[in-house]
């Protein structure tokens, strides 16, 4: 039980080397938004199991619980939602969307970096979002910011890979990106699973389906940029012209 508390050590650099790739994938296509937010979500990840490693090594601390809150919580999942809105909606939609999105995150942020915290033994490893808001009671309306955030994150980064497997599977041709959206789909579920049991009390489940669901991610969307080596014109479904985390 004690090795799983280091598994976030290898999640965060995986998170390096996955963002990485994704940022070198936009510089050489030299466009596309998507992939810079995806990019940055993948960092924001590895962030948050940052966070996560550091307090194992060096025990809990309010700096690093804000931390892990703010990449964790607020930042898990909408960057790379974002990525999304910006495959499958129009760019004036998407900028509106995400115009208000960062003006929520701002806002969220302000409110855990001000919240104070209930007292918490520095010698445990254990992380939940159970910490912010006083003893009395007050600030505690806090932790109820970040379930709009999930929301936004759970219809356009968990939905629209499953619409885009959906549409894919119609076509032979495009099998392999059919796959690749499950992938990224059921990798986006599994830290959603894994926060529940963290606000039970059980943080290495967490740390377990983080470091699963991004491996999943990661091979989702290099089956979706991967060239087959024979692609006919109509290998595109007519449906949606800009699919999912498609290159």
């Amino acid at each position: 039980m004690q090795a799983v508390l280091y598994l976030p050590i290898l999640t965060t650099l995986f998170s390096a080397f996955f963002s990485y790739r994704i940022f070198r994938h936009y510089l050489h296509k030299k466009s596309g938004p998507h992939l810079l937010w995806w990019g940055f979500g993948v960092a924001a990840y590895g962030l948050g199991t940052l966070a996560e490693s550091l307090v194992t090594l060096f025990g809990w601390n309010p700096f690093l619980f804000r931390m892990w809150y703010i990449t964790g919580a607020l930042l898990g999942g909408s960057p790379l939602a974002t990525g999304t809105v910006y495959l499958l909606l129009k760019r004036r939609t998407a900028n509106i969307l995400t115009a208000v999105l960062i003006a929520f995150l701002i806002f969220a942020a302000a409110c855990v970096l001000l919240a104070p915290l209930k007292e918490y033994p520095y010698e445990s490893t254990n992380l939940t979002g159970k910490l912010l808001g006083a003893p009395d009671g007050s600030w505690v309306w806090v932790r109820y910011l970040s379930p709009f955030i999930n929301t936004y994150a759970v219809i356009f980064l968990i939905g629209g890979a499953f619409l885009s497997a959906y549409r894919y599977s119609k076509n032979p041709e495009t099998r392999h990106r059919f796959y690749g959206n499950l992938l990224i789909a059921v990798g986006a579920i599994l830290p959603g699973i894994g926060g529940s049991f963290s606000r039970m009390g059980h943080t290495e489940v967490l740390y377990v389906t983080e470091f699963i669901g991004l491996l999943l991610i990661y091979r989702g969307y290099r089956l979706c940029v991967r060239i087959p080596a024979v692609e006919s014109p109509t290998a595109r479904p007519p449906v949606l012209e800009k699919p999912v985390i498609n290159a």
